[in-house]
């Protein structure tokens, strides 16, 4: 996790990121903006099983 969080730090830029342990509370008078690059992401669904119900058989009482 630490590996992709230095990898996102080193693609933008965070000029109000403050690395403390947690728990934290930070306030700032100014906004705090950062922007970085659009990201793609390829999704492939899973495979799917649909089973489709057979016939329903009854039999009527014969009297």
């Amino acid at each position: 996790m630490s590996s992709y969080r230095q990898m996102i730090s080193s693609r933008c830029l965070a000029p109000c990121e403050v690395t403390c342990p947690q728990p934290i509370a930070n306030a700032w008078s100014q906004p705090c903006v950062t922007s970085c690059g659009d990201s793609r992401a390829v999704i492939y669904p899973p495979p799917v099983v649909m089973t489709f119900p057979g016939p329903i058989l009854s039999s009527c009482p014969q009297e």
